[in-house]
C-alpha cells in the first residue's frame, strides 16, 4: 500500500497552524536550531523485517492480519513507515526468510520506497527444514566440527545474499550455552565460538562490518557464550578492525547501566551499533522508550557526547535498528512509536549544554550536573522532531494520518485476515 504525497499534505494542513505554534515557544530555546533540524532529519533507523508481522511468546500468537506474506510486502510496509515519518530508510532482512529471488528486482523496489538495504542477520538458533545437523546443543561452540562448519557456511552464505543487496554489514547472534553446569567446558566453547567466527570474518568484504551481538541469558539459563558486552567486546578485539560490539537494550541483566557500556564501547573504538527497543524485566522487546525513557535518554546523552568527541557522524558511523515484538499492537503503529521515541531521545541528548556540563562535572558540582541533563530530558522536543519529518514531506503526526487512512484495514483486505508474516 502506497500513502499518496497529497494524503500527507492535506492531513499536515490540519496540524501545521497548531504546530507552527509549539515550534515557535521551542526554536527560541535551540542553540544551533538549524544544525539540529539538519541531525534530526539525516538521522535513519533500519526496520527488521521481522517485526512487521505480529510477534509472540512461547504460550501463543495472535496474529492480526495484512501481514507481510514474502520480501516484497515487508519492504513494501517499511516503504509506508520511512512515507510517514521519514526516519525509516533501511531494512534489516534476516535469512532464511528474506532470501530474494531476484536481487535486482528487490534492490529495484527497495529504491522505489526510499530504503537501503542495513546490517544482514544470519540465524543459527534454530533449525531449519532439511537442516542436516542440529543446533540443539549450540552452533558456533557445538563440539561437532561439522556443526561448526555448517554454521559457518551459513553466515558466509548470509554474506552474499548482502553483498548483492548492497549491505555492508552482517549482525551475528548467537543462543549457544547451557542450561545445566557441567554440559560445556566454557573455555572449549569460547575458543570453538572464536575460531568459527573468524573463519566468517575472513569472508568479509574490505568494506564490511561485522556485529557480535551479546545476550545474558534465553534459551540458555546457565551460561551463554557471549553473554555479556565485555565477552562480545573480547571477541571483536580477537577478530580484528571489521569486528564491533552490537548492544541490544533489552539483552541485560535489570538495572544495568547501559550507557556506562556505550560510553566505554565506544571510547574503544568497539561501538558498533544498537537494536533499539525496552523492557521491564528482560528480553521483553517493547516499545523503544514504553518503560525507561529517561534511560534511553542516557544513552543517546553519551553516544553525542563520545561520537562528537570522535569526530564521527551521526548517521552513518553507527547502526541504528530497531528490535522489537508486537504482541498486542498493530505492529506498524508500535514501530512507528518506537521510531519516535528514539528522535525524541536523540533530540533531546542534542540539547544538552555540553559546556556547562563539562564545568559541572571538573568542579564535582553534583547537582548542577544533574539539572542540566534533567532539563534537555524534560524538554519537550515533539515540536522539533515534528519539523524534521515536515522538512523531509514526511506527516506531522504519522499514527494519525495512518489511522485516518485506515492502513491496517486496506493491509488486511489486500492480505487476507489469517496472514502470518514469515520469520520470528
Amino acid at each position: 500500500m502506497n500513502i499518496e504525497k497529497y494524503k500527507i499534505e492535506e492531513h499536515n494542513q490540519q496540524y501545521e497552524v497548531n504546530h507552527r505554534k509549539k515550534l515557535a515557544y521551542l526554536r527560541e530555546d535551540v542553540v544551533d536550531y538549524e544544525g539540529v533540524l539538519q541531525k534530526l532529519t539525516n538521522f535513519q533507523i533500519a526496520i527488521p523485517s521481522w517485526a512487521l508481522g505480529s510477534g509472540g511468546t512461547r504460550f501463543g500468537r495472535f496474529p492480526g492480519g495484512g501481514e507481510p506474506r514474502n520480501l516484497e510486502e515487508k519492504i513494501e510496509d517499511v516503504g509506508l513507515l520511512h512515507a510517514l515519518n521519514r526516519s525509516s530508510g533501511a531494512i534489516s532482512l534476516h535469512i532464511p526468510w528474506d532470501v530474494p529471488d531476484n536481487y535486482q528486482s528487490i534492490r529495484s523496489l527497495a529504491a522505489q520506497h526510499g530504503l537501503k538495504f542495513d546490517a544482514m542477520n544470519s540465524n543459527t538458533f534454530q533449525d531449519q527444514a532439511n537442516q542436516e545437523r542440529s543446533y540443539k546443543f549450540g552452533s558456533m561452540q557445538h563440539v561437532d566440527r561439522a556443526t561448526r562448519k555448517q554454521a559457518v557456511d551459513h553466515n558466509i552464505e548470509v554474506i552474499k545474499h548482502g553483498v548483492e543487496l548492497g549491505s555492508k554489514s552482517l549482525t551475528v547472534w548467537l543462543s549457544d550455552g547451557s542450561c545445566f553446569p557441567g554440559q560445556l567446558n566454557f573455555r572449549k566453547a569460547f575458543q570453538n565460538t572464536l575460531e568459527s567466527l573468524q573463519e566468517v570474518y575472513t569472508a568479509l568484504p574490505s568494506d564490511w562490518k561485522m556485529f557480535v551481538e551479546y545476550k545474558a541469558f534465553e534459551p540458555n539459563f546457565y551460561s551463554t557464550t557471549v553473554g555479556d558486552w565485555g565477552q562480545s567486546f573480547l571477541y571483536a578485539s580477537k577478530l580484528g578492525p571489521k569486528a564491533y560490539t552490537l548492544v541490544d537494550l533489552g539483552h541485560h541483566l535489570p538495572n544495568a547501566n547501559i550507557e556506562q557500556i556505550v560510553s566505554l564501547l565506544l571510547m574503544e573504538g568497539k561501538l558498533g551499533g544498537f537494536h533499539f527497543n525496552d523492557s521491564k524485566y528482560g528480553d521483553d522487546d517493547l516499545t523503544a522508550g514504553s518503560i525507561k525513557p529517561y534511560q534511553l535518554f542516557l544513552i543517546f546523552n553519551e553516544l553525542v557526547e563520545g561520537m562528537d568527541a570522535q569526530g564521527m557522524d551521526h548517521t552513518t558511523d553507527l547502526g541504528w535498528m530497531i528490535d522489537a515484538s508486537h504482541n498486542v499492537k498493530d505492529p506498524l503503529e508500535d514501530l512507528l512509536q518506537s521510531v519516535e521515541a528514539i528522535m525524541i531521545a536523540y533530540a533531546q541528548a542534542l540539547l544538552v549544554d555540553r559546556e556547562a556540563l563539562v564545568q559541572a562535572q571538573q568542579a564535582n558540582d553534583v547537582a548542577k550536573a544533574q539539572e542540566i541533563l534533567q532539563d534537555a530530558f524534560r524538554t519537550d522536543v515533539r515540536p522539533l522532531v515534528a519539523e524534521a519529518r515536515l522538512k523531509a514531506n514526511g506527516a506531522l503526526n504519522p499514527i494519525a494520518l495512518y489511522r485516518t487512512v485506515a492502513v491496517r484495514d486496506v493491509l488486511i483486505k489486500e492480505r487476507g485476515a489469517k496472514t502470518v508474516a514469515t520469520g520470528l
